[in-house]
């Protein structure tokens, strides 16, 4: 008997249909992969499995009694609460178990009568199966391998970045153990070594769970099969990503082949409507119209408009294009001690670090949004820098596209603006919605096309591959590996930046 059965799912967003009558199922401890291209709604089917979003229709139907936990990033947590004290409400119910045990001996040395030690007993048993007496060894692992031990366990909630935040919150829904866990991108608020641990942690989860992420490399350790949404429906193949990549190439090529074959078929029909439909072979081209309003049309295939980057490169003299001499980031006080590197022209530089250690700031510094605490920077006279921001944050989210881009590039031709989004992934649908209605993969898609508009030397790129596919990452790293000026990128995707970048620069507290 399946988990859950999903049938008849149609759904649309703004005018775009992301699923008709599609369907899946899933079984006791798969581990379901969800891919496709930015936009094809895989975000969107979590929201409807989760109950957050009803579907235009379809059914929903999940085993009765199941727990399902869901990686909410934007769940309430009390600021005020310790992070131990967060985690531990993950085992709730045995605490509770605790303090009506403690109760019953109580009520026993108060009383001098020991009639309930029966009862006792049997709360004794519950919370010994439970594995009561380890919860503090298994929250120190699960902290441990998420990096959140080096936050303290007694800092306040309140104190914590967005992305330690969001660590937090999936360490208590993996303590919690449920039947089914849902994880939409969680990756995206880890380092390497942080996503390495995860990836051996659910592979091993005996459990079952439905995972979205554009990290490839990821999925291809985690997943059992693999969920792809493509062309309005959702097609389930057996087997991890690499599997499902192999198959996925064969059928593409039978699907092209059918889609033209029926192009083919429903042009020459028309034409001969046309022709005929008011002449002598008017009844037989009535009954040709009547059945092409009966074939079931095939999507147009996405995937046959890939992104590509060009980089509007400017030159840059000299052969030091940025030096930092014990610079000291953060807002009230110094995140970390000096930081002093330097940043050769031409140069390729790559910067890790723990979630929350100051990656971010640095680059922002840099930048000049924010003012060093202390120390010093130059960038060399020449340099023009490109910014690639992480946050998905627009000044209108009724804004479309091509607005945005127009009115940063005023005296661009509205043919040129919708050339370039296209070119970087935004088909001219896209291209017209407001941004608000746009995937995080969409709407990264604008920020890149805004970039590649921009004439620079120097790019400061941060996490710029979190919300995109595997076409729209190939296409980046191509562009940047072709790029003639310096590099810096924050990135926990050891895989997309390590083929092109100089070298690597850890940060450390």
């Amino acid at each position: 008997m399946s988990l859950l059965e999903v049938y008849d799912l149609t759904h649309r967003f703004t005018d775009k249909t992301l699923y008709r009558n599609a369907g899946l199922q899933l079984f006791k401890g798969e581990h379901m992969g969800i891919v496709g291209q930015n936009g094809a709604g895989k975000s969107t089917l979590i929201d409807i499995l989760t109950g957050a979003l009803i579907p235009d229709s379809g059914t929903v139907k999940w085993q009765p009694g199941l727990k399902v936990g869901h990686l909410d990033q934007h769940a309430e947590i009390r600021g005020s609460d310790t992070i131990r004290a967060y985690l531990q409400t993950a085992f709730a119910e045995l605490y509770a178990l605790e303090s009506r045990l403690n109760e019953l001996y109580a009520e026993m040395a108060a009383s001098g009568e020991y009639d309930k030690l029966e009862q006792a007993a049997k709360v004794q048993e519950k919370l010994e199966s439970g594995d009561f007496y380890h919860v503090d060894s298994r929250i120190d692992k699960v902290a441990q391998g998420l990096g959140i031990q080096a936050m303290g366990l007694d800092r306040p909630i309140r104190e914590l970045s967005g992305g330690q935040r969001a660590r937090v919150i999936l360490a208590k829904l993996l303590l919690e153990e449920p039947d089914v866990l849902l994880l939409d991108e969680p990756t995206n608020f880890l380092d390497q070594e942080h996503v390495d641990w995860l990836a051996g942690f659910l592979a091993g989860f005996d459990s079952a769970f439905i995972l979205v992420s554009h990290d490839y490399h990821f999925l291809d350790k985690v997943t059992t099969c693999i969920c792809d949404i493509e062309f309005e429906s959702i097609r389930k193949y057996t087997g991890k990503y690499s599997d499902f990549v192999r198959q996925k190439e064969h059928l593409r090529k039978d699907y092209l082949r059918q889609y033209h074959a029926q192009q083919k078929m429903i042009e020459k029909t028309e034409a001969y409507i046309r022709k005929n439909i008011a002449g002598v072979n008017s009844r037989i081209a009535q009954g040709r119209r009547k059945q092409l309003e009966r074939v079931e049309r095939l999507a147009p295939p996405a995937f046959a408009h890939k992104p590509s980057f060009f980089f509007k490169e400017i030159p840059l003299t000299g052969e030091l294009a940025l030096s930092v001499k014990g610079l000291q980031i953060g807002y009230d006080r110094p995140l970390l001690p000096g930081l002093s590197f330097s940043v050769g022209g031409g140069e390729k530089v790559g910067i890790t670090g723990f979630n929350g250690i100051g990656k971010s700031t640095l680059l922002n510094t840099l930048i000049g949004r924010i003012p060093a605490i202390g120390g010093q920077f130059r960038f060399a006279e020449s340099v023009r820098i490109g910014y690639f921001e992480q946050e998905l944050v627009w000044e209108d989210l009724e804004t479309t596209p091509i607005r945005h881009i127009a009115e940063h590039y005023p005296r661009m031709p509205e043919k040129e603006i919708r050339r370039s989004l296209a070119q970087c992934g935004l088909n001219a649908t896209l291209a017209a919605q407001a941004i608000g209605t746009l995937s995080g993969g969409e709407q990264s898609k604008v920020k890149l096309c805004r970039l590649v508009l921009s004439p620079c030397n120097f790019l400061i790129l941060d996490e710029p591959t979190n919300h995109l596919d595997a076409e729209t990452k190939e296409a980046l790293m191509a562009a940047l590996t072709g790029f003639k000026g310096s590099v810096l990128i924050v990135s926990h995707e050891h895989p997309f930046y390590r083929g092109w970048v100089d070298r690597v620069m850890k940060i450390e507290g």
